[in-house]
């Protein structure tokens, strides 16, 4: 098989030296991208044959996706993409609440650099919708908005968690077709969130947060519900 021979999940190709680095991101894109299912196993051998490279690199970077949380490997089963689970939503969603809050409501306090990093992710995720970007580019530049928040309260332990979060969520995000198609026209809502910033109203702005990730929540579990039953 060649790299750019299609696989049974879908073609996914290298355009450079294959590495075990390359071989990952290969793989968490289709995981974004809706190729690879939540619960589809990760065969070695198959991927492999598929990207044109060893098993031993695959193995590598299998482990990278397994510590990222993107992938499980369990006993006798191998390794499979992992499985958005309800009780894990809910408290991602709890998570981000709090650092996202919390970095709102040191607005004040903070760097005019911090405040801009704001400004510059909201500018970039509306231009990613007004330019039909795809789901994917649309949705990284939205959680970079929300980790833009949490950047406000200038700490690198707060910052990691909250990447660590998104992670989490862009898993789940890209299980939900549902959440998929609506996840295209949420600019308006950011965009108030900075504008009452802009005005000194932090608590407004706080609010809004906290209602929109709870907006949030409720979509995503609505949308799990009928895989879970």
């Amino acid at each position: 098989m060649t790299p750019n021979e299609p696989s049974a999940f879908g073609t996914l190709s290298l355009e450079h030296t294959s590495t075990v680095d390359r071989v990952a991101e290969e793989l968490r894109r289709a995981v974004f991208d809706g190729e690879l299912e939540s619960g589809t196993a990760l065969r070695e051998v198959a991927l492999a044959e598929s990207l044109g490279v060893s098993r031993s690199t695959v193995r590598e970077a299998l482990a990278v996706l397994v510590g990222e949380g993107l992938a499980t490997r369990e006993p006798n089963r191998g390794v499979h993409v992992a499985e958005a689970d309800p009780d894990s939503v809910r408290d991602v969603c709890r998570a981000r609440a709090v650092l996202e809050e919390a970095g709102v409501r040191r607005w004040p306090e903070a760097s005019e650099h911090l405040r801009d990093e704001v400004r510059r992710a909201l500018a970039a995720y509306a231009a990613a919708e007004a330019d039909g970007a795809s789901y994917q580019q649309v949705n990284e530049k939205h959680l970079a908005v929300h980790r833009s928040l949490v950047g406000l309260l200038d700490s690198p332990r707060l910052a990691a968690t909250a990447e660590s979060l998104s992670a989490e969520l862009r898993l789940t995000l890209a299980q939900v077709d549902r959440i998929r198609r609506n996840a295209l026209d949420q600019a308006g809502s950011h965009t108030e969130v900075l504008s009452l910033l802009e005005q000194g109203d932090v608590e407004g702005a706080a609010d809004q947060v906290r209602r929109h990730l709870a907006d949030a929540e409720v979509a995503i579990l609505a949308a799990l519900g009928p895989r879970d039953g």
